[in-house]
């Protein structure tokens, strides 16, 4: 057996489902199956879904307050008023900040932008900076992607005299503030037929209002964000990725292809990933550290020598974030395991003086990674007495819900069920976490607490082909709702496993089905080798793709996580160095087996006294190995002992060792040849000294000496002989005997049949001994219940 890493929760399939949607659409059965695990299960959903050149953008107006809003900053760009982008520190705000400044600046707006500073004044709108812009002539402030939750910062503009016109994405509170106009997708008289849009996708809408059509020219700043801030990569969303990342590939951007240039990117090799692992943190990486405004302006710039001046900028900021994030996690996790640990913690709720606010977010993440459980990451501000803080979740605590049964201790606080971030006074804290873990202990089972895996289905291997694959990019870009398809290929057969890279750290395989195979990689696999024995079936998980090499296209799956149903043999019988066998098998749930009590000497020092004697069938059949890993030492003296070890049990893998200092495989075995004329020497040659006579017998025939001891042994065993005083001479008064009647010749056959079957078969041989005793007497068991 090897336990996977995770939970698998793998969707059923409809076949029938599945068979229309080939026979409609003409796609391959993989793809079929991939679109009805998504509930994208009907010809007209599936094609919407995959053949979207039709699709279009929903109106704008249907959002509400969107006249509004229009009518206000028209008359603003008119009258040349002041106006005001106030946006937010994340990727999500800098891109909505953008297609803003971008949208007003090319309809002749008197425009400027404001990002608070993540670490003088948080998150969202704030009064100090709301009486500055007024007291610098600002007349119209609009929000981007933040404000939903400024209620007392609405109040403040309008004593002001300031317009607020709200655009956001996040959760709406309870209360809303008063604003001129809010548009958001998400509030509760909305008439807009998506909900899900990022902040930059709602400051995208109010772009396509004011220009009275599409911003074609700002989906790929769109895209970021979108793809940046984990929305649901589904519908309108769907859009604005997949065209932004078309356009992305031959974006005129100054800025972006600055930022491409520097980490060697080439444009049509852009994808989500490349958004979401590359140019996103980049853009994050400035509000993190620093101030955001670096990100807008690489953005906004027309300039190519300024653009690379920024984005060198924007590039040292992401390396030191990351040297940031890593020394934080390391404290982190000792903070964690010394006075938070998890057996006492559902939910994790730490934090320390100096930590950088701006990073939290991502170390909250790594210790969900880590423990799988819920986190918040504080930063404390001793002298303010205030906790600055990120949380990320795990499915079924919805943080944003639980967080608002505190909203009492928490003055500021806004975000999603899987990701929040607040703010809170230090003396709320340990208050905080008693809340959330008493919220945890109610809500969640200690099966919540294993890492689930998600998969789209099981698929055979004869589905996985060029086409299917080439097939399978109509289902891009993905992200949120619309995850890269994991699927699981169950009990596969082993071609070829080793071990790969430098540290000998990653996994290649080729697994096969019917003929059909496939090759499977997997990174960070690599101690796995030690644990999989190559005639195991074998279900794994990944991800398909295409490897493209010497010209050679050929499916292959990113292997994630491996798992073994049935009990595994490991030969190890060619294994000389004792104490490397304990660097070969796991050191929980492992039974070390002895049967000779003269060989626990030489094993105990290596085994830490966790050797257990075997010595009778009794002993062998009451020994508990049910789901254990058995090491078999040394050799027993019968089959039968053996098998009373393993007879109707369920063993997890067995490790056979078999060590036998005095070898009888190798010693010859006389034939029935051999005892007639050894008998018939006798019978002619009279008595004679075997003391003195017997090696130059040995030597004639070519035997060893201990060959012609034997048969003496057995000749006076069956009484065909007399021995007296080293003299041997045939009893003529004796019957006639099989030689298996003698004890010794029988302890002897044994001993050389239980060598060769065990020690020196092949490991086919050896593997078929032990399946037939393993899964036969259970077999046997299982029929007997039914018939009784």
């Amino acid at each position: 057996m090897l336990h996977s890493k995770t939970r698998w929760i793998v969707q059923n399939s409809d076949e029938e489902k599945e068979n229309l949607l080939v026979q409609e659409l003409n796609i391959t059965p993989l793809v079929a199956s991939l679109l009805v695990n998504r509930g994208l299960e009907t010809p007209d959903l599936a094609r919407s879904f995959l053949f979207d050149q039709k699709q279009k953008f929903h109106d704008p107006f249907l959002l509400s307050d969107m006249d509004a809003a229009v009518s206000r900053i028209k008359e603003a760009i008119e009258n040349q008023e002041a106006i005001l982008i106030f946006g937010d520190y994340d990727a999500d705000g800098v891109t909505s900040t953008t297609v803003m400044m971008k949208t007003l600046q090319e309809l002749g707006a008197n425009v400027e932008f404001y990002i608070p500073n993540r670490f003088t004044e948080g998150y969202g709108p704030n009064i100090p900076a709301f009486q500055h812009a007024a007291e610098t002539g600002i007349k119209l402030i609009i929000t981007v992607d933040t404000g939903i939750a400024a209620v007392n910062e609405a109040m403040a503009a309008k004593e002001l005299g300031l317009d607020l016109i709200i655009t956001d994405h996040h959760e709406p509170g309870p209360e809303l503030p008063d604003a001129l106009a809010i548009i958001h997708p998400k509030l509760e008289n909305s008439e807009y037929p998506f909900r899900d849009l990022a902040g930059v996708g709602v400051a995208f809408k109010l772009a396509h209002a004011l220009l009275g059509r599409v911003p074609e020219h700002l989906l790929e700043i769109a895209a970021i964000g979108t793809i940046a801030d984990l929305v649901s990569l589904k519908g309108e969303n769907r859009l604005i990725a997949k065209k932004g990342i078309k356009k992305f590939q031959s974006t005129s951007n100054v800025g972006l292809k600055a930022l491409l240039k520097l980490n060697k990117v080439e444009p049509n090799s852009i994808n989500e990933e490349t958004i979401g692992f590359l140019i996103a943190p980049r853009l994050n990486a400035a509000g993190r550290l620093e101030s955001a405004d670096p990100a807008v302006d690489l953005l906004l710039t027309e300039d190519s020598l300024e653009a690379e001046a920024i984005a060198e900028e924007i590039e040292q900021l992401n390396k030191d974030r990351k040297t940031i994030v890593n020394e934080i996690t390391e404290q982190a996790i000792r903070e964690v395991e010394e006075n938070y640990p998890v057996n006492e913690n559902a939910v994790l709720v730490i934090g320390r003086e100096g930590w950088n606010a701006g990073v939290i977010g991502i170390v909250a993440s790594k210790l969900v990674e880590t423990f799988y459980r819920p986190a918040i990451v504080l930063s404390y501000d001793v002298e303010k007495g205030l906790a600055k803080g990120s949380a990320r979740s795990i499915a079924g605590f919805d943080l944003f819900k639980n967080l608002s049964e505190c909203r009492e201790i928490l003055p500021h606080f806004g975000g999603h069920p899987m990701a929040a971030g607040m703010t809170l006074k230090l003396d709320d804290v340990n208050d905080l976490r008693s809340r959330l873990n008493a919220a945890a202990k109610d809500q969640l089972s200690e099966e919540d607490f294993i890492p689930v895996t998600q998969l789209d289905g099981e698929i055979a291997l004869h589905d996985i082909h060029l086409s299917s694959l080439e097939e399978l990019q109509m289902l891009s870009p993905y992200g949120m709702d619309n995850p890269k398809p994991k699927i699981m290929i169950k009990n596969a057969n082993i071609s070829a496993i080793r071990k790969i890279g430098s540290d000998q750290n990653h996994l290649k395989m080729t697994i096969e089905n019917d003929g059909h195979t496939l090759d499977g990689v997997g990174f960070g696999l690599g101690s796995l080798f030690d644990h999989i024995s190559p005639s195991s079936q074998i279900s794994v998980i990944g991800e398909l793709s295409i490897n493209e090499w010497n010209n050679i296209r050929k499916p292959q799956m990113f292997l994630q996580d491996i798992a073994i149903d049935a009990w595994q043999l490991f030969d190890i019988r060619g294994v000389k160095r004792i104490e490397s066998l304990v660097e070969l098998i796991p050191k929980d749930r492992s039974k070390w087996i002895v049967f000779n009590q003269e060989n626990m000497s030489k094993f105990q020092k290596y085994t830490n006294d966790k050797l257990i004697t075997v010595s009778s069938v009794e002993e062998a059949s009451a020994l508990n190995i049910e789901k254990e890993n058995v090491v078999l030492i040394d050799l027993p003296d019968s089959k039968e002992l053996l098998a009373a070890v393993f007879a109707g049990k369920n063993p997890a893998r067995v490790y056979a060792h078999f060590y036998n200092e005095n070898d009888a495989y190798f010693s010859t075995i006389p034939t029935r040849d051999h005892f007639k004329w050894f008998y018939a020497l006798l019978v002619k040659k009279g008595p004679f000294d075997l003391k003195k006579y017997g090696d130059d017998i040995a030597k004639f025939k070519g035997w060893s000496r201990q060959t012609i001891d034997f048969m003496s042994k057995v000749f006076f065993e069956l009484d065909f002989v007399k021995i007296e005083n080293g003299f041997i001479s045939v009893n003529k008064a004796t019957q006639k005997r099989d030689l298996t009647d003698s004890l010794t010749y029988q302890k002897v056959l044994a001993q050389y049949t239980l060598e060769r079957d065990m020690v020196y078969s092949s490991y086919q041989q050896l593997k078929g001994w032990f399946d037939e005793v393993i899964r036969g007497s259970r077999e046997i068991e299982e029929e007997m219940k039914e018939w009784t």
